[in-house]
């Protein structure tokens, strides 16, 4: 089976219904070949996502994505009597399932792709998968690891070389990654968030659209996601909201504050535990600290200050990204005028004395919350979030996710809903339990 042309599919990857037309009518006009009744969507409503789909859009390639794992002949049979054109069936799934969904998906005239997701030893089982007689093979990099920093593409090239049918590939496809899913062997590029989240969904398709057509890639600053060594730039966009959001609404550091608003800073901590009003070690830090460093300050939330314009003179002269101080800091308008971002419980016009008590660079508490060296730090208007080290990629990349949600629900409400409509909050409620 041959595609002379990358075909653009969209996964609807949503729980409610409108959301999901109007976001097909979007993609529908941008250029998407195919849409996708996503698993959630599915397990929302029922097969009556499919039916609606196919009513709306019967010139279109209607995707049931059921990820089927048993009762084969039975799935298909009634995803496709509801209008579904392809249906999808885990390549975990034992042979004889397989073999019963590709049977009555010829019975009933539906194609069947088989989804790659987590399995082991892909190429083997992705040759086995074309004997066995489907249709298509999805090679699926899961959202929860693509928050890891993990994209397909690897995988999709080794399968692309071993196999002769189509090949889907799905896992945080935009349109700069989408260039290289077909360059890699793809014949069908599963677009999620990169559309469904974007405020302007038939642009967002044109341009994943253009990208296919024309092998040239389109810039985009969101839907991307972060590596170790991207972690900066993802940041730079987020806000302490999302990344809370992103912790399950963990991380906070309540009762920190910037010294005015619009201060906002975000990098890696550089840790001081100090006395009540003992400003040596705070001082010294600095010049452990580099550019773009956060420094974090444990003065157990008390007075007398520990830092001031001079310390922030020689916190700006090393290029430091901001200071978090839980406790004092005084000469408040000094530090305004040199505009370094500091965030802290208090301030108070009397300092200690620089006695030397305390670590740098030792695990410290501010709030409560544990701080190591190398954590993430950021802080803006609403306050401070620490993000562990050792979870940095997935959370930064989390809070991307947050943000772009967001955007595509204040451009409904700016069309006229409501945030309660939008979110169907009615319908959500949990009414059990």
């Amino acid at each position: 089976m041959s595609i002379e042309r990358p075909i653009l599919q969209v996964a609807l990857d949503f729980v409610d219904m409108p959301r999901a037309l109007q976001l097909a009518a979007e993609a529908a006009e941008g250029g998407a070949d195919w849409l996708e009744a996503g698993t959630p969507l599915i397990k929302s409503v029922g097969l009556d996502a499919v039916r609606r789909l196919k009513e709306r859009f019967p010139d279109k390639v209607i995707v049931a994505d059921l990820k089927i794992m048993d009762a084969g002949r039975i799935e298909v049979e009634y995803a496709a009597k509801a209008g579904a054109d392809v249906v999808t069936v885990l390549a975990a799934a034992s042979d004889t399932t397989i073999a019963e969904c590709v049977e009555a998906g010829r019975h009933y005239g539906a194609k069947i792709a088989a989804d790659l997701i987590n399995t082991e030893d892909a190429v083997p089982r992705a040759r086995e998968l074309e004997k066995l007689g489907v249709d298509y093979l999805d090679v699926h990099t899961p959202i929860d690891v693509q928050m890891q920093g993990i994209f397909p593409f690897e995988t999709l090239r080794e399968i692309a070389a071993a196999v002769e049918i189509p090949i889907c590939v799905a896992g945080g496809i935009n349109s700069e990654t989408a260039v290289d899913a077909v360059a890699n062997g793809a014949s069908v590029v599963i677009v999620g968030g990169a559309i469904t989240k974007a405020p302007n969904a038939v642009q967002a398709t044109r341009q994943i659209r253009q990208a296919l057509d024309t092998g040239k890639k389109v810039a985009t600053q969101l839907y991307r996601r972060a590596t170790a060594e991207t972690i900066r730039d993802i940041l730079a966009q987020v806000s302490a909201a999302n990344v809370s959001d992103a912790m399950h609404r963990g991380g906070v550091a309540p009762g920190i504050h910037p010294l005015a608003p619009g201060m906002r800073c975000f990098g890696r901590a550089v840790t001081v535990r100090t006395a009540p009003g003992d400003w040596a070690k705070p001082v010294e830090a600095i010049d452990v600290a580099g550019p773009g460093d956060v420094l974090v300050i444990d003065v157990g939330g008390v007075t007398p200050a520990i830092w001031g314009e001079l310390a922030t003179n020689s916190a700006v002269n090393r290029k430091i990204e901001g200071v978090i101080i839980d406790g004092a800091a005084r000469d408040s308008g000094d530090i305004r005028k040199l505009s370094l971002p500091l965030f802290c419980r208090t301030t108070c016009p009397n300092a200690g004395e620089p006695k030397g008590f305390g670590e740098i660079n030792a695990s410290v508490h501010i709030s409560g919350v544990a701080v190591n060296p190398g954590d993430w730090i950021l802080a803006d208007d609403d306050g401070v979030v620490v993000i562990p080290q050792e979870h940095a990629v997935e959370i930064t990349n989390r809070a991307m996710d947050v943000l772009e949600h967001e955007n595509r629900i204040r451009e409904e409400i700016q069309r006229g809903s409501t945030l309660s409509k939008v979110t169907e909050l009615l319908k959500w409620e949990k009414k059990y339990g």
